[in-house]
């Protein structure tokens, strides 16, 4: 980069705390102007973290304790805000998904959460084998939310699927069925004894029905 005229800025980021005291870094950072693009540049630091306000580790104690505690309580520990300590957490979570890795599952457990009133659904994928969710995301429980996640995951790898656990939900086989063919589908036990006890209530009302007097006693 060919460079022309800088100049300095005193900045001040906070840093891991010490027992109750709050800990702030202050440093100059340099500004450098470039000519062949025309633009400022800041110095890039390798110890802040992708807020300007923080250092890394203190952004990664920050997520990290969201693990043990809920977000408020952390915010009224560090003295952010929700938002802030909300962030960190995303940051932290973003960075432990960068170190496991992409997955690539044999066996998968599929189902739907209820993220608010009115039904509004997204769909969360497990690793069975590794006991961890993999996935979570589309915009409802639809068959096209569902071939989202076989997209993310890419055809090579949803190819090594060889089980499918859900429940009954068509668009969830539909999807299962169109984008790995070769996993068996597994339904759940919940929802097949719901069904069987369904088939029992209809047979029983049906004989109580077609008897009457004695019989039906």
């Amino acid at each position: 980069m060919q460079s022309g005229w800088y100049d300095h800025r005193t900045r001040c980021v906070r840093d891991l705390p010490c027992g109750t005291s709050r800990i702030y870094v202050e440093f100059e950072a340099r500004r450098v102007f470039c000519r062949r693009c025309q633009a400022v540049k800041r110095e890039r630091l390798v110890f802040l973290a992708d807020s300007p306000f923080y250092t890394k580790r203190f952004a990664y104690y920050g997520g990290r304790r969201c693990r043990s505690a809920t977000i408020k309580d952390v915010a009224k520990e560090l003295r952010l805000d929700w938002a802030s300590v909300k962030a960190l957490d995303n940051q932290y979570m973003r960075a432990q998904l960068a170190r496991a890795g992409s997955p690539g599952p044999k066996a998968i457990g599929i189902d739907e959460i209820s993220i608010r009133r009115g039904h509004t659904y997204r769909i969360v994928v497990s690793d069975l084998i590794r006991h961890r969710p993999i996935w979570f995301g589309g915009e409802d429980r639809s068959e096209a939310s569902m071939a989202c996640f076989y997209g993310w995951l890419g055809d090579k790898k949803s190819q090594r699927i060889r089980l499918a656990v859900m429940d009954m939900w068509k668009p969830f086989r539909n999807a299962t069925g169109t984008h790995a063919p070769q996993a068996a589908i597994l339904f759940d036990k919940f929802h097949i004894m719901r069904h069987l006890g369904e088939a029992l209530d209809q047979i029983r009302k049906a004989e109580y029905a077609r008897l009457s007097g004695t019989p039906r006693r």
